[in-house]
């Protein structure tokens, strides 16, 4: 039973809350103060009695997990850090400043912090996937808690994650909606009409509780049944008020994104009581147990295919996979209701229990990746590489995240055939390359994905693989290797004339280039760019400078942003040789559908197209030559 002590605490908490957001953005000059102040009430009851977080040990597996989903109310955030007293209150008061951790939305440069947020509709979908390594993985009893601003509820994302949760019965996530009628330029579209939230959720098999969040009672109860449930997610619906506790700022618009000058401040910071010097003890988890061990890492044996026989490199992922999930036992799977096309369903079939679909649901599969790895979890995903621009903010915001997840997009290109545009991935290189600190690969054969796939267990960041839907000639023998930052020169000579690049599906119609130009007398390089970003520059530098500054690059891919800007951008540093002459082969119209090589043929990007662009070259160099003689 709550008593008048606690509730007077928990009132006392919950203003220090207030006061400190609305200091710190004072001098921060900027930020969200009213934000901060509405869910203030229901972030003191959870910091003081219910929240169970090690904060000297963030990475203790036990702990429960936190996610603010409306980012923007960090100052919030970072108040319950100093309440805390993990911080201090000049750390506080450097909200916002170059070089502080607390950044004006939460990254996990904060060691407590464990995605970025402030994309909204993002957190209750990552806590999906941290309730899921929680539940089936860990095998241990925390709970995930999300505190949503009411704005963000539109997104469609959130309903991906009410639909997942429910779906896989997370009865240890709790999403808390902070309901506070108003939102960047005036009222929500709810506004505080909690009843049709709860609807919604409890039509998605949610317990969903309405409740005044200023009313600690209310709040108690409501976190206490929450976590009395066990075949179910909980959401909380509280219905709070803006800027709460301020009269120039309860409830009234207008005040979204803006900092208190001075004089109004310390007329705020007065009528809410005045500064406090509050510091709780945070509970600890409850037990200290280890997650479940699903394995032991043994030495990783991938797939090998004998050279000249022909494989789909997406049967190849597929293949890799099953080595992976062997001999890590961390490795986990995500896919999007097409495993029978990426052969996902391979790694399903061996290690059901560390397979986890997402049907049509992108954004929720890559916010899973994302909270799964949370739990130092290793995950791979994989969709066509078309239906990866559904969940383009999540990869943006892994980045952000300094996130470790693994991405697959298989079908990519006109090259899949008879399908047709809506389902050929044309931008995934230039939207990956795009990504800060990305990798970006994509094999021609299916020696090369399999060695690629166990490179990219290891590999941090945000890592992306294309495949193709074609089955293509195995060209590699088993003992090649093709470390990440590297590319293979599969023909060239002390003659050659001109210099192919392709990768991926293109390699193999640059092979066939190679061979009608050598039967025409004309000798050239070809350069297998498996590694489309980091490239390999100093092997681009040397073919240019071997073949006269002579490149043909070819990609099954828009023009902009894939594998021929990442050429080009290898010559934007320091290049000393000759001026380069070079022609880019891309996808220029829209395809239609058709077969993959009359598609290839149309998008002028087959043997066909680069032989002849080669001739031009070789054309314009025998010129200028008997142009000088």
């Amino acid at each position: 039973m709550t008593t008048q002590e606690q509730l007077h605490q928990w009132h006392e908490l919950a203003q220090q809350l207030r006061v400190d957001s609305i200091r710190a953005t004072t001098v921060a000059g900027s930020g969200h103060p009213t934000s901060s102040m509405s869910p203030a009430d229901l972030m003191a009851v959870l910091l003081s009695k219910y929240l169970c977080y090690d904060f000297n040990r963030p990475e203790n597996p036990n702990n429960d997990r936190f996610i603010l989903s409306k980012g923007h109310a960090a100052p919030l955030l970072y108040s319950m850090y100093k309440a805390a007293g993990v911080i201090t209150d000049q750390q506080l008061l450097s909200l916002r400043q170059f070089g502080s951790s607390l950044e004006g939305h939460p990254t996990p440069v904060s060691p407590w912090v464990d995605v970025a947020t402030g994309s909204l509709g993002q957190g209750l979908p990552i806590g999906v996937g941290v309730a899921l390594a929680g539940k089936y993985l860990d095998q241990l009893p925390y709970n995930v808690w999300v505190l949503l601003g009411d704005s963000e509820t539109a997104e469609g994302s959130i309903w991906e994650a009410f639909d997942h949760a429910s779906h896989y019965t997370l009865d240890n996530l709790i999403a808390i909606i902070d309901v506070n009628r108003l939102g960047q330029r005036g009222q929500t579209e709810l506004g505080w009409n909690t009843q049709i939230y709860a609807n919604r959720a409890r039509a998605f098999g949610w317990q969903a509780i309405e409740i005044d969040g200023h009313d600690l009672i209310e709040i108690d109860q409501a976190y206490s049944a929450a976590l009395a449930v066990n075949d179910r997610p909980t959401v909380i619906i509280a219905r709070t008020k803006k800027g709460k506790g301020v009269a120039a700022l309860e409830d009234i618009g207008g005040w979204h994104g803006k900092a208190l000058k001075s004089a109004d401040e310390q007329k705020a910071i007065a009528e809410l009581g005045g500064q406090r010097h509050i510091t709780i003890n945070v509970n600890y988890p409850t037990t200290e147990n280890q997650p479940a061990i699903w394995g032991q890492t043994q030495t990783l044996q991938l797939p090998t295919y004998n050279k000249d026989t022909k494989v789909a490199t997406r049967r190849a992922y597929g293949d890799a996979l099953v080595a992976l999930g062997t001999a890590r036992p961390n490795v986990v799977v995500l896919d999007a209701e097409v495993s029978n096309s990426t052969y996902a369903e391979d790694f399903a079939e061996t290690f059901p229990e560390r397979y986890f679909e997402m049907y049509i649901a992108e954004q929720q599969m890559v916010a899973a990746a994302i909270g799964l790895q949370v739990r130092k979890y290793n995950p791979f995903a994989s969709t066509f590489a078309a239906f990866f621009t559904r969940a383009y903010d999540f990869i943006r915001m892994a980045a952000v995240s300094r996130a470790n997840i693994k991405l697959v997009g298989s079908h990519a290109g006109v090259s899949i055939g008879q399908d047709g545009p809506s389902q050929m991935g044309l931008e995934d290189l230039a939207a990956f390359r795009a990504v800060w600190g990305s990798t970006v690969l994509y094999p021609s054969d299916a020696n090369q994905t399999a060695k690629l796939v166990g490179q990219m267990c290891d590999r941090s960041g945000i890592v992306y693989l294309r495949t193709t839907r074609e089955s293509t000639p195995v060209i590699y023998g088993t003992q090649e290797e093709f470390p990440i930052g590297g590319s293979k020169v599969v023909h060239s000579s002390d003659k050659d004339q001109a210099t192919i690049i392709g990768a991926g599906i293109t390699l193999h119609e640059a092979i066939k280039a190679y061979k009608r130009l050598q039967n025409e007398g004309i000798t050239v390089r070809v350069i297998d760019a498996y590694s489309v970003k980091p490239i390999d520059v100093s092997t681009l530098h040397q073919a240019a400078r071997d073949t006269n500054g002579n490149l043909v690059v070819v990609e099954d891919h828009w023009p902009e942003g894939g594998l021929g800007a990442a050429v080009l951008d290898a010559f934007t540093a320091p290049y000393k040789g000759l001026q380069l002459q070079l022609i880019k082969l891309a996808v220029e119209d829209m395809p239609t559908s058709g077969t993959p090589e009359e598609l290839l043929h149309a998008a002028k990007i087959d043997s066909d197209a680069i032989a002849e662009a080669v001739k031009s070259l070789v054309r314009q160099l025998v010129g200028l030559g008997k142009s000088r003689g």
